[in-house]
């Protein structure tokens, strides 16, 4: 008996393989999503818990909120987008300054 493991996919078709690996890729994905949004649920639970101490922690929180409500937005909504990159470039210029 071989104590070396045996290599099942070189011995399958081509399909076969084709169909394990994006099987294993949706499985990373999902794993990494999953992820993602724990992160995500971390983070928006540290920025509940406590209220800004400055302009500048506020504006962080700000810009967060907006970049959440611009994923949102339907391509085709350019005022709406452009809105939220002037806000955003504002919140840099003006946290700068102080």
């Amino acid at each position: 008996m071989a104590d070396e493991p045996f290599d099942l996919d070189s011995h399958r078709g081509m399909a076969a393989q084709k169909a394990t690996d994006i099987r294993r890729a949706l499985a990373e994905v999902e794993t990494h999503a999953q992820e993602l949004r724990e992160h995500r649920a971390a983070m928006e639970d540290r920025l509940l818990s406590a209220s800004a101490a400055s302009w500048p922690e506020a504006a962080a929180k700000a810009r967060y909120v907006l970049m959440l409500y611009a994923a949102g937005l339907p391509p085709e909504d350019t005022r709406h987008r452009d809105l939220v990159a002037a806000v955003l470039e504002d919140f840099a210029r003006l946290t700068e300054q102080g």
